[in-house]
């Protein structure tokens, strides 16, 4: 394979990637919070997530859209860069898609490491628990600036009964204490509402 075959290639992987990071901004922003096309299959998942925080669209559903998204864009990629360059661009949107799927259940999941798993759960918790108007980018913000929809995440408050389960400690029922700087915890602890309740 030549360099410059090579370099196309690779080229067409990187804008079949961002080609599907503006697709989930989009789909996130328009078809998960935009009030008048909420009735849509993803939009109805988006509102479940939201109100259960652990809850995910089954694995089977992720994985059908990953294959319509195939079937609906290898022939016109196709047609338009021929095969080598098509199958890339596709290659690059359908298996960004997936990287994304992965990265979201791990905000949810794990804690992260690194400078970029810091900021990404930051950056997404802040539209999960203060403003779902903005933040709509899971794995990048570049669309959040381009489109005017970031805000800046300060500490993070996350309702009790919708902490992650990597957040808070299990003896002290707080926030780890190497996460307090990011992460705070909303409403009274669980013992403090049973004896109100009793």
């Amino acid at each position: 394979m030549s360099l410059a075959t090579l370099l196309s290639t690779c080229f067409a992987l990187f804008l079949g990637a961002s080609g599907w990071s503006l697709a989930e901004y989009w789909i996130h922003r328009e078809l998960g919070h935009n009030p008048k096309k909420l009735k849509n299959p993803f939009g109805k998942e988006h509102i479940a997530h939201h109100g259960k925080g652990n809850y995910f669209a089954p694995a089977w559903k992720k994985g059908g859209a990953a294959l319509l998204a195939t079937a609906l864009l290898i022939g016109p990629a196709v047609w338009l860069a021929g095969p080598r360059l098509g199958v890339a661009f596709v290659g690059g949107f359908v298996g960004f898609y997936l990287t994304y799927e992965l990265i979201h259940r791990l905000e949810h999941v794990f804690e992260g490491i690194g400078p970029y798993g810091r900021w990404a759960r930051t950056h997404h918790f802040w539209h999960h628990f203060h403003n779902p108007r903005m933040n709509h980018g899971v794995t990048t913000p570049v669309w959040d600036h381009v489109f005017g929809t970031y805000e800046k995440p300060g500490v993070v408050e996350v309702p009790r009964k919708m902490a992650m389960q990597w957040l808070v400690d299990e003896e002290s029922g707080e926030v780890h204490a190497h996460l307090r700087d990011r992460y705070a915890l909303r409403g009274a602890p669980a013992k403090v509402l049973d004896s109100h309740a009793a």
